[in-house]
């Protein structure tokens, strides 16, 4: 506050001309005081029969005498030793890019305002008059600004103050009479209202657009968040199903295992227990026949004939004491249900998971694929040019030598390597091209729906000529759509999705295809005449 207080203070004992504290002081007769040097060159500058206040612009007839001031002298001497005579440092000079004021004869101020009829700026010490004096009571007053001479007419070096709505531009008084006489003109401050008005009603449409966008705005953040929470909620529901399945499986693993092992537990007793039996009756059977070596050895005829018949029968049973049923067929009964079980899962697990099909390019370049074409291929009315990406139709051109890939009777050429999974590539094209996918077991030659593409079952094309066509079979259908020179081609080989867009700053679908793919796809080009040509894109 004391800066400012001191500023405003030292604004008193200033000159106006040159801005500084005043030196050698003279009062004019209009009351306003300048530096007797400052004052005389401003006059000196002048037409010398009428000098005026650079103030109040008041006019004196005859130039008047200057006379020192010497009291205010004094009050200016008195200033300087209080420490008044400094200017400040942060004095608001003009810098650059900053308007400066027209009258400061020194060091020039920053403009604060500007003036349409002097077509003059002013800092804040000379704008004063334009405040103080009733002379300045007319004048328009604007923002400081450089464009000042905008409004003067350059050929009559006149205001424009009239706009002329027949040309739409902005003219002075002449001009209304001279090259715009006839036209429908108004003042420019009436034009301004008027336009202001529908600026208003430019603006409440805007702040309404801009509203109604907000909204939109709130409903896809409501949409997005929708979309984590059913995501995350689908996750989190699926972790839980494959969880229940895995504990499932883990369980029938372990029921399996159980039942297994109780029944290798059952048979194994089963099996000791005739162990067991055949080694008693073994040894039941080595005993008797020790008995019988014995009695063999008896030489006493009467003894050996007495104990014969009590040793002669063979104790136990003759036949095999196991069974004819296969003990592991529980185990192989088991396996085959586990075995048909797994291969269940295995079936349902491979099947395809649906995957939503990209919705904008970003999302189509995910699966980009970069497309060569296959020399072999081309028919003779077709170069190949930019390291096989690009063909021209010339009729002209030298026959390539004899291959039987190459078609022979139309201005066809399919693509080096073959498409499957998910691709991406877009065609440019001029003037009247196809763009199709064909198996490469379409025919070359022959019958003509056999070897053309889209007159047959193992071609689809897409012809853009005046307009869209697609065939496939022979069975052609019109597409409507925005023209563009720039074909873009999605498939879904396993999905068995085919689809063509027209592609400019938006991406357009022109046609779908929804089949069932049964060998790898190759892209193909079609061009019917001199000059043709198409250029597979490079894409990032």
């Amino acid at each position: 506050m004391a800066q400012r207080g001191n500023q405003a203070d030292r604004m008193k004992f200033c000159c106006s001309i040159c801005l500084d504290l005043l030196k050698d002081p003279v009062t004019i007769p209009c009351g306003h005081n300048y530096c007797i040097s400052c004052i005389k060159t401003f006059w000196d500058g002048k037409d010398q029969r009428i000098h005026s206040c650079p103030q109040c612009r008041k006019t004196f007839i005859p130039r008047p005498d200057l006379v020192k001031n010497t009291m205010l002298a004094e009050i200016v001497e008195e200033k300087k030793k209080t420490g008044l005579g400094a200017a400040p440092v942060d004095h608001c000079y003009a810098g650059p890019e900053d308007v400066a004021c027209d009258s400061c004869t020194r060091r020039k101020l920053k403009a604060l305002k500007s003036c349409l009829v002097c077509l003059a700026s002013y800092c804040e010490q000379h704008l004063q008059p334009h405040y103080d004096s009733p002379t300045f009571k007319r004048h328009k007053l604007v923002e400081a600004s450089f464009k000042l001479q905008e409004t003067i007419c350059s050929r009559h070096n006149d205001v424009m103050k009239i706009f002329c709505r027949t040309d739409q531009q902005c003219i002075c008084m002449l001009c209304s009479m001279d090259e715009h006489k006839g036209h429908d003109t108004i003042s420019v401050a009436a034009e301004r209202t008027e336009k202001q008005k529908e600026l208003g009603i430019r603006r409440k449409k805007i702040q309404q657009r801009v509203q109604n966008r907000e909204e939109d705005v709130k409903e896809l953040q409501q949409e997005v968040e929708a979309i984590n929470r059913s995501a995350d909620k689908a996750v989190e529901d699926s972790e839980k199903i494959f969880a229940e399945l895995i504990r499932d499986i883990q369980k029938r693993s372990s029921d399996v295992k159980q039942l297994i092992r109780s029944q290798q537990e059952t048979e194994l007793n089963q099996v000791k227990d005739l162990q067991e039996k055949l080694q008693q009756e073994i040894k039941e059977l080595k005993r008797k026949d020790a008995d019988l070596e014995k009695l063999s050895r008896t030489e006493d005829h009467t003894k050996f004939l007495h104990k014969y018949p009590s040793l002669s029968g063979v104790c136990g049973s003759t036949g095999s004491p196991c069974t004819n049923i296969n003990r592991l067929w529980y185990f192989k009964d088991v396996m085959a249900a586990v075995t048909a079980a797994r291969d269940k899962l295995q079936i349902i697990l491979s099947e395809k998971w649906p995957q939503p099909e990209p919705k904008t390019r970003v999302e189509f370049l995910q699966y980009s694929r970069q497309i060569t074409l296959d020399p072999n291929t081309a028919n003779n009315f077709l170069v190949l040019s930019d390291r096989n990406r690009k063909i021209t139709f010339n009729d002209k051109n030298k026959p390539y030598s004899q291959h039987p890939d190459r078609f022979n009777n139309v201005s066809q050429v399919l693509s080096k390597d073959g498409l499957t999974g998910r691709c991406y590539w877009e065609v440019e094209r001029s003037g009247r091209v196809a763009v199709a996918v064909a198996y490469k077991s379409i025919s070359r030659s022959g019958d003509f729906n056999t070897y053309v593409f889209g007159y047959n079952e193992r071609s689809w094309v897409l012809h853009c000529i005046t307009g869209y066509t697609f065939i496939h079979k022979n069975i052609s259908a019109a597409i409507s759509g925005p023209r563009s020179s720039r074909i873009g081609v999605y498939l879904d080989h396993s999905a068995g999705i085919l689809s063509f867009y027209s592609v400019s700053e938006t991406m357009t679908l022109l046609h779908r295809v929804q089949t069932t793919f049964t060998q790898p796809l190759y892209a193909g080009l079609w061009l019917y005449s001199n000059g043709d040509t198409a250029e597979f894109c490079k894409l990032k």
